[in-house]
């Protein structure tokens, strides 16, 4: 009888400690997010390209890759339109980005197919919109996007270093090419 015992005691502080072990491992162990205080949307439409980024599923394999922002103000959405070339075909989407309220528009909700919606938080912004790092809460999405076709060294380094304090595996970034600009 006292072995049972034993043996239902051990059992017992064996689930307690795997169950703890599995609840710390899916606990995220970074800080929240922050976004940019505001994002004047207006400055921020128009094309940007994709310097580097997080490779995602429908990206892989793709340069020349570019982003098109324009407002919907009567709608109260921007219209999005990404783009690149992959395996010599243009590969494209259209979808919508609604601004989340309360966050002064850095951060956006992105539909490309309903009724799935992303999040698209503007994380850094050059004061003269030129550049710009945008990543989801889960750290598993990441874009570096300029307003020209390069980015200078000092500027990736900068973000790069940034996104690696926020708790991003700046290790998965890859650079994308653009040879199709200009």
């Amino acid at each position: 009888m006292a072995f049972t015992k034993k043996k239902q005691l051990l059992l017992t502080a064996g689930a307690v400690l795997l169950g703890a072990f599995i609840i710390s491992s899916c606990s995220s162990t970074n800080a929240p997010l922050e976004t940019v205080p505001a994002v004047d949307l207006e400055r921020y439409m128009g094309k940007w390209y994709e310097i580097a980024s997080i490779p995602q599923r429908f990206t892989k394999g793709c340069q020349c890759t570019t982003a098109n922002y324009e407002l919907n103000t009567e709608e109260g959405y921007v219209e999005v339109y990404n783009s690149c070339l992959k395996e010599d075909k243009v590969s494209d989407v259209k979808g919508k980005a609604f601004p989340v309220e309360g966050s002064n528009n850095s951060k956006l909700k992105v539909q490309f197919f309903w009724p799935f919606k992303g999040d698209y938080w503007i994380l850094e912004l050059d004061p003269a919109y030129r550049y710009v790092m945008v990543g989801s809460p889960d750290r598993e999405s990441l874009w570096f996007l300029s307003r020209t076709p390069t980015m200078d060294d000092a500027t990736y380094a900068r973000l790069e270093q940034l996104a690696k304090s926020k708790g991003f595996p700046v290790e998965q970034l890859q650079m994308t090419g653009q040879p199709c600009a200009g």
